[in-house]
């Protein structure tokens, strides 16, 4: 009898990639493949979704290609996704009406503005956990709702359907209108209480109720992909938002259990039972899970820029030939040169929630050199996340002794033990690598029976490499004190 897999499909800011895992956890066969990044305008930031769609396609293919197996050897599907993205499609033709918006883009955010000052901050955190920011879908939604008056119209009419980018994947996949509840909490339309969407919310927003997918358990049945795009019917069973993905990838079953990801962005979460905490430090209430038997409920953290500004230093600003140079030349001085950076390209995320924020650098002087620069680049994704385990351990109560970290630039040596230098705390990597797109195979499995149970999960998971704090006090408050200073210096704009 041949060997099963499970692939989980990962669909990020910036690539879309597709992994073949096997019971053990292990990868054997992988595909990535970037896409455009779409800026119409400051701050706005759109991809294409038959782009998405198609990258994603590919992707999968390749990984099967690359695993030299079957497509009737993939016993479950599994989906992570960035998550507050809109995708508007057709009901008809399933032809995008629009650009997706992207979570990054703050066009939105004169409507948060608005609302805010109409007093409804404290309605919309009570319902779904979230703060009014344009990083959130229902707000976009709202703005393309009010900018093509056309589009709200159809969608009245039952002609449109709304999606964040795991229900733009089902739909192509397998012809349902579903999402999960970890996506649905991300969408300022979602009761996180109740488990449903929010007619309240749904008044307030002008949406629509017709629109929204059906929300189903994230380790579950959203139906099968079609023969005709793998080559064999198989299963989607699993779906979650990338960071709870990843959450679960880790296996934090456990309520205090953190886990941080260093991606485009930074995301720290921590597992907080079948009790939603509400914060009052600036972090966000989500949904983490559910496999059927109730939610599992998570804080988070969200920084905007976190993996991107070294994209950023690259791409745009020329002062890296390839992301791995930032390592060697951060370690090639002693220090930043006093030099710190705030990267809010798109304003500020947790804690701060300020959309008027721009990046800012503090502290140039004549003997700043590239290698100054890259290094308070990377130093800045370190405090960033110190800001969120701060403001963690304040709203839940709990001493946080280590994080779990996972994504792009934690393979960075340099940045793993600055974050662990700034925070004071260990800093644990996990042998099995794409713990995103392991948690969603890990969801899908367990809904078909591939993996048993979350002992057997748990079980996969194995140290890799661990970093420990080993910075003096003084000099750790030292640098937190002109990191305070500098976000300061970043909160100015209007």
């Amino acid at each position: 009898m041949k060997e099963r897999y499970v692939l989980a499909l990962d669909q990020g800011t910036t690539t879309s990639r597709a992994i073949l895992f096997n019971k053990s956890g292990v990868i054997i066969g992988l595909k990535q493949i970037p896409f455009n990044q779409i800026f119409p305008r400051p701050g706005w930031v759109e991809h294409d979704p038959e782009e998405i769609w198609s990258s994603q396609l590919a992707a999968a293919r390749g990984a099967i290609e690359s695993a030299q197996i079957e497509s009737d050897q993939i016993a479950a599907m599994g989906i992570s996704n960035q998550r507050e993205t809109v995708v508007l499609w057709e009901r008809s033709t399933g032809r995008p009406v629009y650009n997706a918006i992207v979570w990054q883009c703050r066009r939105s955010a004169e409507i948060c503005e608005e609302l805010r000052a109409l007093g409804l901050s404290e309605l919309v955190r009570e319902k779904t956990g979230l703060v009014l920011d344009p990083y959130f879908s229902g707000t976009k939604l709202m703005w393309l709702f009010d900018r093509e008056p056309e589009l709200r119209a159809r969608a009245e009419r039952g002609e449109l359907q709304f999606g964040t980018v795991d229900s733009w994947l089902i739909y192509k996949l397998t012809g349902q209108h579903l999402t999960d509840p970890t996506n649905a909490s991300r969408t300022l339309l979602f009761n996180i209480k109740s488990g449903k969407w929010d007619e309240e919310l749904l008044h307030l927003f002008k949406i629509p109720e017709a629109i929204l997918p059906r929300v189903v358990p994230s380790s579950g049945s959203f139906g099968m992909a079609r023969k005709d795009i793998l080559g064999a019917e198989i299963p989607v069973s699993g779906c979650a938002g990338d960071q709870q993905a990843a959450l679960f990838g880790h296996a934090c079953f456990e309520p205090g259990s953190v886990k941080n990801t260093y991606g485009t962005g930074c995301f720290t979460l921590m597992n907080t039972g079948t009790v939603p905490v509400a914060s009052k430090h600036g972090l966000l209430t989500t949904v983490a899970w559910d496999l059927g038997k109730g939610y599992t409920y998570a804080l988070e953290g969200s920084v905007f820029i976190a993996g991107a500004v070294i994209q950023w230093l690259r791409d745009q600003m020329g002062l890296l030939a390839d992301s791995a140079e930032s390592e060697r030349l951060a370690k090639s001085v002693e220090d930043s040169g006093e030099v710190f950076m705030v990267p809010a390209f798109v304003g500020m995320g947790a804690p701060y929630w300020d959309s008027d924020a721009r990046g800012t650098v503090v502290g140039i002087t004549r003997g700043t050199t590239r290698a100054h620069f890259v290094r308070a680049a990377l130093e800045s994704i370190a405090y960033q996340s110190k800001d969120l385990l701060d403001a963690m351990e304040k709203d839940s109560g709990r001493d946080i002794p280590w994080i779990k970290a996972d994504g792009g630039a934690s393979a960075n040596n340099f940045l793993m033990q600055f974050q662990a230098d700034v925070l004071d705390r260990r800093v644990i990597l996990p042998e099995a690598g794409e713990t995103t797109a392991l948690g969603a195979a890990y969801l899908a499995g367990l809904a078909t029976g591939y993996w048993e149970s979350l002992a057997e999960v748990e079980g996969n998971w194995r140290r890799k490499r661990e970093f420990l704090p080993d910075m003096p006090g003084e000099r750790r408050e030292w640098l937190l004190g002109c990191w305070r200073r500098a976000v300061a210096a970043a909160r100015v704009y209007e």
